[in-house]
């Protein structure tokens, strides 16, 4: 017979992580523990500094997500929640004009976990707090695992409906192409293994990280012009394209396509594209259109990889 041992939750998270801003904050730092709060959150973070100033205070962690720039901020507290904490984490929001605030806690009590909902609630949809857990865990003698549990998350139901108002037909176009598009794509399991679904938006594009700060792949609508593209978007990176651009040969050809390679030396960016003409409103074309979008996102992933 199987022998199965007994889940032990450790509640003293100090056995572990004795000091916050000595012990956790470097280890939460690291890019494989920093994953494990990614996936929680379903957002690509790449820390750009621990500790970092806010006037004559620091903020635990400073990040960025993946693909998008948008600036987050973590506090971390291996104690239940308080007043004083909350207070820190709007400081820090504000100083940093932060547009994802995490608040790591041993313990949410139940007027912290009001505060955060009551601020997702009457905040705009750029802007976003999450209050999550820390636990952890053991089975026998075996070592410490955790796991970061979201109590709290923005309530993208209610800020949609807020904006609903406001939304031209264009951008809830997008935004159902886009819907349609994730469905299709993670029902791919190798798809889903290499990419993490983001939420959909009216923006004409779509972002997916691949493990750089400097650059993202993206799917693109252009609806002007009747095309669906998919990019290499190197954000503020000339080095980074000229090095690619000397393995031009070698990446088209474990791509099995031709990219258009766009330097724009008058811009930061820089752009690696292949179009596809699409009619982006014939909804009975839209599978088509996905499948290829999914197979050439991820052919450039594996091909573009190798010389990150």
């Amino acid at each position: 017979m199987i022998v199965l041992s007994t889940l032990e939750e450790i509640t003293d998270l100090r056995t572990v992580w004795p000091h916050e801003a000595l012990d956790f904050t470097p280890w939460l730092a690291e890019d494989d523990n920093m994953a494990l709060l990614s996936d929680a959150i379903g957002l690509d973070i790449a820390v750009d500094e621990t500790e970092s100033a806010v006037g004559d205070f620091s903020v635990d962690i400073f990040a960025t997500e993946v693909g998008t720039s948008r600036r987050i901020i973590i506090e971390n507290q291996l104690e239940d929640t308080n007043h004083d904490h909350l207070g820190k984490l709007i400081t820090y929001a504000s100083g940093k004009d932060a547009d994802v605030i995490i608040w790591l806690v041993k313990h949410a009590r139940e007027e912290h976990k009001s505060a955060i909902e009551w601020l997702n609630n009457h905040t705009d949809e750029k802007v976003g707090f999450f209050l999550c857990e820390i636990k952890l865990f053991r089975i026998g003698s075996s070592d410490p695992a955790v796991k970061f549990e979201v109590v709290e998350r923005p309530n993208d139901w209610t800020k949609e409906q807020k904006k609903a108002d406001t939304v031209r037909p264009t951008q809830q176009a997008r935004y159902d192409y886009w819907v349609a598009f994730q469905d299709y794509a993670f029902a791919n399991e190798h798809f889903a293994k290499h990419f993490r679904r983001t939420k959909a938006s009216y923006d004409h594009w779509m972002n997916f990280a691949i493990g750089s700060s400097a650059c993202h792949l993206a799917v693109d609508q252009i609806r002007k012009y009747g095309q669906l593209v998919v990019e290499l978007y190197i954000d503020n990176d000339k080095d980074l394209y000229h090095s690619l651009y000397e393995h031009k040969g070698a990446i088209e050809s474990d791509c099995g396509l031709s990219f258009d390679w766009r330097e724009l030396p008058e811009r930061k960016a820089s752009r690696i594209v292949v179009e596809k003409n699409a009619d982006l409103d014939d909804k009975g074309m839209w599978n088509e259109q996905f499948a290829w979008a999914v197979d050439t996102l991820l052919r450039m992933r594996k091909a573009f990889c190798k010389h990150l």
